[in-house]
């Protein structure tokens, strides 16, 4: 392969504000693995966020993109799964495992897509220096006879739209809006966008908490809702606390703690096979390795008030936010019921938006 960008490359990133922002472009944000693409003829090879090789966990892609994309080339976009007309994040993290029959089974029961949003070469020629606005124009260009499973990302400069997007998208399972300004360069590894994504609170139970990889002190709180049967069920974790933060919260949760924990709703979570009837913590995981997923258990009396963008299935998509401890509410009041929502949208209307 002799491009002008070589791989690896780690793609240019968006940090985060709370509203859109006038005079961009405007596009969805994908949730899937972000996803660079090296083409040179015959050669592809796709490259993850942290530029680790991807190609042969989504091996259907490969001659798609071949077929779709210029004869050399760069371009950034993401990989995604839809199911049922809405993006499936569970089922794209599949894709991520040792065995090749596996992933080559999976590869024909779901069949991946891909979505471009960016080129940073075409040709001989490098176009991270180049303006967005004429990256956009070269892509369309160069994407023009795509069809799917490569998309090119539906984009705008009017806001009013983009607020549309950002209301309507998220019924397909999207995760927000990218805001990019019109004269950006790419910079790879850098935050020069912008991303807006839903923010909604929730009440939950605090169950537990995972020690910092500092050391004893509160890594993240383990999260818990009760379901229609009375169960509570692990949907995610709290953290991003401050070092001093993390020290008080050893000493005000240490009259709950359970040690050993007989009689806790998750007792049973080092027990493979449980997790296949209840969402325990600590579930065996492909991304996990060695990492040590055991967990400080707590009676489950405290309620929490959290931030969190969607939900993915039953539990937290990202990582929610603390935000107060809500001593006003009893743990059995803190069910799925309260989660609110988004309507419906089928994903086949998204790609038809205007992508210019």
């Amino acid at each position: 392969m002799d491009l002008p960008v070589m791989p690896p490359v780690k793609p240019m990133l968006a940090k985060a504000v709370k509203k859109i922002p006038p005079g961009m472009q405007y596009e969805a944000k994908w949730d899937g693995f972000r996803a660079i693409v090296h083409r040179d003829g015959d050669e592809v090879v796709i490259g993850s966020r942290t530029g680790k090789p991807l190609t042969r966990y989504f091996p259907e892609l490969v001659a798609d993109l071949a077929a779709a994309l210029p004869g050399r080339c760069v371009v950034d976009g993401e990989i995604v799964i839809v199911h049922e007309g809405r993006l499936d994040f569970d089922r794209l993290t599949e894709r991520i495992h040792p065995a090749e029959s596996r992933v080559n089974m999976l590869a024909e029961q779901t069949p991946s897509s891909f979505v471009a949003f960016d080129l940073l070469a075409l040709g001989d020629e490098a176009l991270l220096d180049t303006p967005l606005a004429e990256r956009r124009t070269a892509l369309a260009d160069a994407l023009a006879a795509a069809r799917p499973p490569v998309h090119l990302a539906p984009a705008t400069t009017d806001v009013e739209l983009a607020k549309e997007w950002f209301e309507q998208y998220e019924g397909a399972g999207l995760d927000g809006i990218i805001a990019k300004p019109l004269d950006l360069p790419y910079r790879p590894d850098a935050r020069l966008m912008y991303k807006i994504k839903h923010e909604r609170t929730a009440d939950a139970v605090v169950a537990g908490y995972r020690f910092h990889k500092s050391g004893p002190i509160v890594g993240s709180l383990l999260l818990g809702l009760y379901d229609d049967q009375g169960r509570l069920q692990h949907v995610g974790v709290c953290a991003a606390f401050s070092m001093k933060r993390r020290e008080e919260l050893v000493e005000e949760l240490a009259p709950l703690r359970m040690d050993p924990p007989d009689g806790h709703p998750w007792a049973a979570w080092a027990d493979e096979a449980a997790h296949a009837s209840s969402r325990l913590p600590g579930a065996p995981s492909r991304w996990s390795g060695k990492k040590d997923l055991s967990w400080v258990a707590l009676r489950p009396e405290r309620v929490v008030e959290v931030a969190y963008d969607h939900m993915e299935g039953d539990r937290f998509r990202h990582t929610a936010q603390f935000r107060r401890w809500r001593p006003d509410r009893t743990p059995q009041s803190c069910t799925y019921t309260q989660l609110e929502e988004p309507v419906r949208y089928d994903l086949s209307e998204v790609f038809s938006a205007p992508a210019g």
